[in-house]
Order: structure tokens, then C-alpha cells, then sequence
């Protein structure tokens, strides 16, 4: 066997132990990595009078747009049905340079992956005449773009021809603020991405309440390198330059006031480049008496409106669960997506793509975050669990591209309150057993909380820890992700959690009050008095390939939903809390129940959380 056959082998068996290392309960295959870039070759010279790509209009975003479509025209004279469009971006991506893998003999080689693509076919003549024509969006992704048309198929590409570049008029603009509350109540955060460096234009944020003189916040900046990535493909093909990601502190807030915000970049002369205004409603304080309405999923990924990139079937429920939530903004306050974002896999253009397609909804709410196996998990990087599911990542860029009030941000728990809410986000990806750091964090976050204040404790994590009838999980016998609740239940019950929420299983299911495996009520939608347990939720049908049940349904499975949706939780106030369960494809409520209660029925002694007490007077 030749040289290059055993490095191509032995990128090929890297790429097969990726797909499969992870003890997931499912998985699907990132588009992107379907294709053999590494096995390109380029073919421009043979094919120059027969085959053409044209795309149009030249500049983009003349009005300032971030997002536009762009009409592609292509053809040659062998048409084949496995024939295919890229998108790249540099546009410059026929290098012969690229630092690993190596080059093969004779093959020039490409750098990177595109950023989509599309099957010629799409074009319904492309078969017959030879020509297609396709329309595809763009977002501002800080660089040029060019189009390329491939035969071969996605297994064996051979680049026929490439078109002149598109870029958009100022591709360093300010895009897809991002807000997240900071570590105390009256403090927002908004986060972007920008092709300024601070030595170029300096970053800040305009913004004030509504109706009142702003004033000028300026931003931090932070950026990272391929040297940042753990593994391939994002230190070889996946890799793309990040940009700048500032964040700016608006603090100070008066609870539940109106405020505008305008981020921008103050360049030498003096001038400002500006992005967008929005609003947002400052969050109420803690323990505040009035209506909350709070957003939880995980697992929702992106996917592209022009119909690129799904091949896979990888996330086909994205859209719907974004445009629904996008549909719905004035219904809701804050949005939690506890792990799992774009799905990257180490293919680094796709944070971009996800950051814009949340941008309507992050750039008016709260966006917080938390971190799932794709985020986070790679072998020997100080997880918890040595498995390649976040293709290299090792949570760098999902570290840096959101903001979230932690301490230490690789260290991805910390707390939220939110008026008569406290919500706990634990890591899932690194160890939460007793004896940990994220244990101490974890008890210190629930047993903190003031409940005649703040009565509705909420904890979220990405992977299940407490209870799935997920196929993968009931095969193992567990119904929860292995060690998962053995130490954190004791937490749950002692401190009187109402709901713990998780994700990375790809369906809804919701449980009654449980301790110990026990159902500890006997109601199904309406709770009231005290409250003997917690109920848990799987909420990661956001948008990624839908997980299966086992067929046998446990006692404590109270209602299950093979299907994409979100969740809502509704306090009225201090007594009275409202749960809903909506599908993506229509917004309507399929599960719901309602807890009512009084502080007293907090107070109670319920198995395993009762506190001493002494017989003196």
C-alpha cells in the first residue's frame, strides 16, 4: 500500500472513530463532513471552456443587510446527478498550504471545507441541459465568497470550476448582537461578532432607556486560534477565522424598564460603524411579584433556509422551533437553550450560521446558555466524558462566542434569578459527583435561594440526569445517563427543586414528582400543596434528528412526545405556576399541568429533606 493510500486510510478510520465514539442516545452525521475534502482535486484547466459558475450581485448588502440571497448559475457539458455547488468563504480556498493532513502525491489539495452546499440537481434542468440556476442566502461571515461546481459526488470531488468572488460591502460589520443577563439582576450583557480588531475600531454599545439620553458602554474583545482546537476537523478542514466576539455590560437597570441598545465600532477617523437598534425590557428583581414567562429547550441546531447543507436529515425541526419562538417574542421574557447549539462538529463557519439564525430572538431576549456534549466533549481535555463529539471544539467557541454569568467560563455552571425564579445550570460534560467543584456550586445555588421570595427553583443540564425512557438509556438499564442522579437527587429533594430540565435526548418527556424512582403523587396535571418531589422534563426535541422510546412505558412516564417543541414556564406569582409543552410545527400546547402551592407547603418535611429540630421550648 502507496504512502498516500495509508494517510488517506488513516484520516478516513479518524473520521469513522469520530462519528461513532459517543455514548449518545442518538446520532446523526454533521453535512459538512460527508465530504472527502481531503481527497479534492481540482480540475479547473480541463474544464474551462465547458463548465461555468456565475453568481449575482457582486456586493452585497448595499443597504447594509446581514443576511442576502444570491443567485448562482452553473453548467457544464457532462451533467451528473451526484454533481454539486459549494459555497466557500475565504474565497480563496485553492491554497496548497494547509498545515494538516498532509498533501497527497499529485493531488492538489484544499484547505477547508465550504461553509454549504447544494446538489446541481436542485436546478430541475441541470440533468438534461446541462445548466442550473439556484438561489442560496448569505450571511456576514467577515470574508468573500466564492462558488465552486464539483463532479465526483461528495466521496470524490473534482473541482470543474469556480466563480469570480462576491463579498459584502463591509464584511467586518458588527452582526448578531447576542443579550444574556449578567451575574446580578440588573445587569444585561450583549455580545457579538465583528471583524475589528480593537487596534482597527474600538467596540461599544449605545444604549439607555427608552425615551432618556444614552451613554456609551465600551466592549471587551476576544478572539481564538487554530492553536485553541483539540482536534480535527477544527484545527484542519473545519477551521475558519472566528473574528471578534465583544461583549459589553449594561448595568445598573431599573427592573422591567424599556431600554435601547445600539452596538458599534469607532474607527480612527473618528466615524462609526453601526449595527442595528433594538430593545429589551430590563429583568425584574429578585423575588418581584408579577408575570414571567420563561422559554427551555435544548438540542436545536441549524439549519439553512435556502435548503443546503440537509442531505443528512441532521436537523430538520431547527427552523420551525426558531421561526415559532421568533413568531411568539412579545409571549416570553428569557430563553434558556441548555446545550447542543449548532451542532458544528468542528466545522467552525456553522457558529456564524446559528448565531444568525437566533439573532431575532437574541437580539431582543435573554439568550442564555448551556453547555451539551457537541459544545464540549473531546478525549484527554479535562471533561468528563473522552468521547469526539464536539469534532475538536473542546467548548472553545462556545465558550467565546456567548456570554454566560459563570465564574469561570470553562467551568460552564452558574445561577440565574430572574424575579420569582432561580434557575441552577449545571455542565453535564464535566463531573458533578459529590466531592466535585460543580457539586459544592450546585448545592450552593439551591440551598441559597430565599423560596418565600423566590419560590421556583429550576435546574437545568444538558445530558439526563435524572430520568429518560429513552430506547438508548432503557438498553442500559438505567434511564439516565450513567452515574447521572445518584448524587444530585438527594440535592433535588432536600432543597425542594420543582423541575429539573434536560436535553441531548432528541424528544419531549415529562415525569410525575419523583424521588428514588418513586412516584411520590398520584395527580398527573394539577399539583397543589406540598410538593413530595421533582419533576423531570426532557426537553431536546428543539430541532436535531428525533431520539425513540423504549417500547415499555415506565410508571413515572407521564407524558412523551416523539416530535420537535419547546417548552414554557408561566409564574402568575408566588403560588401559581404554569407548564407547556408546544410542538414547533404549530405553537399549540400538546402537555401542560399546574402547580399551586403556599411557602408553607415549601417549609414542609417531606422524605429526605427535613432538617433537625430540637424538644426545648
Amino acid at each position: 500500500m502507496g504512502m498516500a493510500h495509508v494517510v488517506l486510510a488513516a484520516v478516513l478510520a479518524m473520521a469513522a472513530a469520530a462519528a461513532t465514539a459517543s455514548a449518545s442516545p442518538a446520532e446523526g452525521i454533521q453535512p459538512l463532513s460527508k465530504i472527502a475534502i481531503h481527497k479534492a482535486t481540482v480540475h479547473l484547466d480541463l474544464h474551462r471552456s465547458s463548465a461555468y459558475v456565475r453568481a449575482t450581485p457582486a456586493l452585497l448588502g448595499n443597504q447594509d443587510e446581514d443576511t442576502v440571497w444570491v443567485t448562482v448559475k452553473y453548467g457544464w457539458d457532462n451533467p451528473s446527478p451526484d454533481d454539486w455547488i459549494a459555497v466557500f468563504s475565504p474565497a480563496d480556498f485553492i491554497s496548497g498550504t494547509c498545515p494538516n493532513p498532509q498533501r497527497y502525491p499529485a493531488e492538489p489539495l484544499l484547505c477547508t471545507a465550504p461553509i454549504k452546499y447544494q446538489y446541481a440537481n436542485y436546478s430541475a434542468n441541470y440533468l438534461k441541459g446541462g445548466k442550473g440556476s439556484i438561489r442560496l442566502q448569505l450571511i456576514n461571515q467577515r470574508a468573500d465568497f466564492s462558488f465552486a461546481l464539483f463532479t465526483g459526488g461528495l466521496e470524490n470531488p473534482k473541482l470543474v470550476s469556480v466563480s469570480k468572488k462576491v463579498m459584502f460591502k463591509n464584511p467586518k460589520a458588527p452582526v448578531f448582537p447576542r443579550l444574556a443577563q449578567g451575574k446580578t439582576h440588573d445587569e444585561m450583557t450583549v455580545t457579538w461578532t465583528s471583524g475589528y480588531d480593537v487596534n482597527e475600531a474600538y467596540p461599544f454599545v449605545e444604549w439607555g432607556m427608552v425615551g432618556a439620553a444614552g451613554t456609551r458602554t465600551p466592549a471587551g474583545t476576544l478572539t481564538f486560534n487554530r492553536g485553541s482546537m483539540c482536534g480535527e476537523p477544527a484545527r484542519t478542514v473545519g477551521w475558519r477565522d472566528p473574528g471578534f466576539i465583544h461583549t459589553a455590560f449594561m448595568r445598573n437597570l431599573w427592573p422591567n424598564k424599556e431600554y435601547f441598545y445600539k452596538i458599534g465600532h469607532e474607527l480612527s477617523d473618528g466615524s462609526v460603524v453601526w449595527a442595528k437598534p433594538y430593545t429589551f425590557r430590563a429583568p425584574p428583581t429578585p423575588g418581584q411579584n408579577s408575570l414571567q414567562r420563561i422559554i427551555v429547550f435544548g438540542d436545536m441546531g441549524k439549519a439553512e433556509r435556502d435548503g443546503s447543507n440537509e442531505f443528512a436529515n441532521y436537523q430538520p425541526g431547527s427552523l420551525n422551533t426558531t421561526d415559532r419562538l421568533i413568531e411568539d417574542l412579545d409571549n416570553y421574557d428569557i430563553v434558556f437553550h441548555i446545550g447542543d447549539m449548532p451542532y458544528a462538529n468542528g466545522y467552525l463557519s456553522q457558529w456564524d450560521q446559528f448565531t444568525a439564525q437566533v439573532a431575532p430572538i437574541s437580539a431582543k431576549k435573554p439568550y442564555m446558555v448551556a453547555s451539551g456534549n457537541h459544545e464540549r466533549d473531546w478525549p484527554n481535555t479535562g471533561g468528563f466524558f473522552d468521547v469526539k463529539d464536539s469534532g475538536g471544539e473542546c467548548g472553545v467557541p462556545a465558550e467565546t462566542m456567548y456570554y454566560y454569568p459563570a465564574e469561570n467560563r470553562a467551568n460552564f455552571w452558574y445561577k440565574v434569578d430572574y424575579g420569582m425564579f432561580r434557575f441552577c445550570v449545571g455542565d453535564s460534560e464535566h463531573d458533578w459527583r459529590e466531592g466535585t467543584p460543580q457539586y459544592k456550586f450546585i448545592e450552593e445555588c439551591l440551598s441559597t435561594v430565599d423560596r418565600k421570595h423566590q419560590p421556583w427553583l429550576i435546574f437545568t443540564a444538558h445530558r439526563v440526569l435524572g430520568y429518560s425512557s429513552n430506547s438508548w438509556y432503557a438498553d442500559q438499564g438505567s434511564f439516565e445517563e450513567p452515574e447521572g442522579r445518584e448524587s444530585l437527587q438527594k440535592l433535588w429533594q432536600r432543597y425542594r427543586v420543582d423541575i429539573a430540565y434536560f436535553g441531548h435526548v432528541h424528544n419531549y418527556e415529562r415525569t410525575c414528582p419523583l424521588y428514588q424512582s418513586q412516584c411520590v403523587n398520584a395527580d398527573k396535571t394539577h399539583y397543589s400543596g406540598t410538593m413530595n418531589g421533582t419533576i423531570f422534563v426532557v426537553a431536546g426535541g428543539g430541532g436535531s434528528h428525533l431520539s425513540s422510546y423504549t417500547t415499555a412505558i415506565p410508571k413515572w412516564s407521564i407524558f412523551r412526545d416523539h416530535d420537535y417543541g419547546f417548552t414554557k414556564l408561566t409564574a402568575f406569582n408566588h403560588s401559581s405556576l404554569l407548564f407547556e409543552y408546544m410542538k414547533s410545527s404549530d405553537g399549540k400546547v400538546y402537555d401542560s399541568f399546574t402547580i399551586h402551592r403556599d411557602y408553607r407547603d415549601v417549609l414542609s418535611c417531606v422524605h429526605d429533606s427535613c432538617f433537625p429540630t430540637t424538644l426545648a421550648s
